[in-house]
């Protein structure tokens, strides 16, 4: 799903990192560089992966007690997978309202992604890409 959503935002002419936390810890130092952030996450439990959340506690002490310009005042969209229930969107979209203005709603996927889900991936990524011009 996320590269999908990259793949959206490249044709819409942005130049996209993609990071997966699972595979370390996301430098929230680095966050103001972005114009837009794309947050995505599986359903565990109706909330968040763990290095998501990781990332909104440093996203937190970097913005609130620390002050650092950027951090906040970003456009973002959230998507996720799910194997049920799906109710990490009203986690995801309670969390995430600290990083700036959501644009469109939370993108869901039961199970595996679907062509139709991808393509559903890559226009929620064409979208935010737009509404930052």
């Amino acid at each position: 799903m996320a590269e999908a959503v990259g793949e959206g935002l490249r044709s819409a002419g942005c130049d996209v990192t993609l990071f997966n936390t699972n595979d370390g810890r996301f430098d929230a130092s680095t966050f103001p560089q972005y114009v837009c952030v794309a947050f995505g996450s599986p359903d565990y439990y109706s909330y968040v992966a763990g290095g998501l959340k990781t990332f909104m506690d440093d996203h937190y002490i970097l913005h609130t007690r620390k002050g650092v310009k950027g951090m906040k005042e970003k456009l973002f969209s959230l998507f996720y997978s799910h194997g049920g229930g799906g109710r990490v969107s009203e986690a995801m979209e309670g969390l995430f309202k600290y990083v700036g203005t959501q644009v469109g709603e939370p993108l869901g996927c039961p199970g595996e992604p679907t062509k139709a889900t991808l393509d559903k991936c890559r226009a929620l990524g064409t979208e935010l890409a737009k509404k930052t011009k």
